[in-house]
């Protein structure tokens, strides 16, 4: 009963953090390029009203996914021109598109709003892995398609970021871009691209919303999971691997605090999350991020090319 209890509770945060592990690595990738994107809850909201309308309208998830994608970075890329090409603050550009995103989020989904999405994602094993005792059964046994996708992101990202050239120019770009502009590297092009690669995947992470773990719209469907990617970046030393057991702690406060009712107040377990993300969220607004362990050293700091650090 113990173990059964051990794997259900597994697989059931390792399903909740899916769109937080989503989230916090298309933010992993922009900050360790430089750039602090506050906008992620805005563009998972509407990642997620762009999967579900399309969706519920064509009948169709990989036009929907992709759909999500396509705003995630469309919106991303305007926090790209305001903080990377204009040189505007970046704290405020990305409150005023989580603000802007989640607000027209809901105006759009308002007709939609209880509707449950006809055909939503399944739920997949993947072959072999699955029959491994413990492991199989919480991580690769009834589990969405876009889990398994996250897994496999958060590998890749690893991948490019330290053993590739293309990682090592866009941790200069945020580690020292005036480093990275002396030897030719167009540090706003890489930031940019960046900030828009991580808002793809934060559209993505609110499809995963709204297509399977969700699949009913209903208004402010992410609760505030944006905020709780942010703090999880933090929380993860911005290394997409440790992004990985990180939301899977994230979603077992969640899952545990309905199964231990009798035992602890749930508030307690469901505040948890919330409460490390302030403290995390608080630790990158110190000395605009630089104060954070493990921070890139030019995080949250616009570059003007030919400007010496």
């Amino acid at each position: 009963m113990e173990l059964e209890l051990l794997t259900t509770t597994l697989a059931r945060a390792l399903a909740f953090g899916t769109p937080l592990l989503l989230a916090a690595l298309g933010e992993i990738v922009a900050e360790r390029a430089g750039v602090v994107n506050l906008g992620v809850e805005g563009m998972m909201m509407l990642g997620a009203v762009a999967g579900f309308v399309v969706a519920a309208t064509t009948g169709s998830l990989p036009l929907a996914i992709l759909a999500a994608v396509l705003i995630g970075a469309l919106v991303a890329s305007l926090h790209a021109v305001i903080a990377v090409v204009l040189l505007a603050n970046q704290f405020i550009s990305g409150l005023a598109l989580t603000v802007g995103g989640v607000g027209l989020a809901n105006l759009i989904g308002k007709a939609w709003v209880g509707k449950p999405l006809a055909a939503p994602m399944a739920l997949v094993d993947v072959p072999l892995l699955a029959d491994v005792p413990l492991l199989g059964p919480a991580f690769f046994k009834g589990q969405y398609p876009l889990t398994y996708a996250a897994l496999i992101i958060a590998g890749v990202i690893w991948l490019v970021l330290f053993r590739t050239r293309l990682g090592l120019t866009l941790r200069t770009a945020g580690e020292s871009p005036a480093a990275a502009d002396t030897a030719g590297i167009d540090v706003r092009l890489v930031r940019f691209l960046a900030v828009v690669f991580g808002g793809g995947l934060a559209g993505l992470g609110g499809a995963y919303l709204a297509l399977a773990y969700r699949p009913a719209w209903g208004e402010n469907i992410s609760n505030g999971m944006g905020w709780i990617a942010l703090g999880l970046t933090i929380l993860a030393l911005w290394h997409p691997l440790k992004a990985v057991p990180a939301a899977l702690l994230f979603g077992a406060f969640f899952t545990l605090s309905f199964r231990l009712q009798n035992v602890l107040p749930p508030e307690l377990l469901t505040l948890l999350p919330y409460l490390v993300t302030v403290l995390a969220l608080t630790l990158i607004a110190w000395r605009g991020g630089r104060g954070a362990v493990g921070a890139p050293e030019a995080l949250g700091t616009p570059y003007r090319r030919g400007e010496r650090e």
